[in-house]
């Protein structure tokens, strides 16, 4: 679990350093605030409200934001700081929650 919470803050920081698609087309400063101004603009413009939350070893917490309504979905980052940052956003959010598979079945 802890390489996965590591592969993802990894992935996560390699986006901030180099955003493409949509983050591309704005500055690196308007693409972080505070959370709470963060998490406003989420929810006035795309209708998006948390639906996930991990944290990782460094004290990194990362969100997924998503609107039910549209599909559309945002990764934001949180610094120990307090200081949020976009990381990734699309179209097509669906909520899934799989089990994992029986101990000792072969998957």
């Amino acid at each position: 679990m802890k390489r996965i919470v590591s592969a993802v803050t990894l992935c996560c920081a390699a986006l901030l350093l180099y955003p493409t698609g949509a983050l591309a087309q704005t500055s690196a400063a308007s693409q972080c605030g505070k959370r709470q101004t963060v998490v406003d603009h989420l929810a006035a413009k795309f209708g998006e409200t948390r639906h996930g939350i991990g944290m990782s070893a460094n004290n990194t917490v990362m969100e997924v934001f998503a609107s039910d309504k549209t599909g559309t979905w945002t990764i934001t980052v949180t610094l120990p700081t307090g200081v949020t940052c976009l990381v990734a956003s699309g179209e097509g959010f669906e909520a899934m929650a799989e089990a994992l598979p029986a101990s000792g079945d072969d998957v």
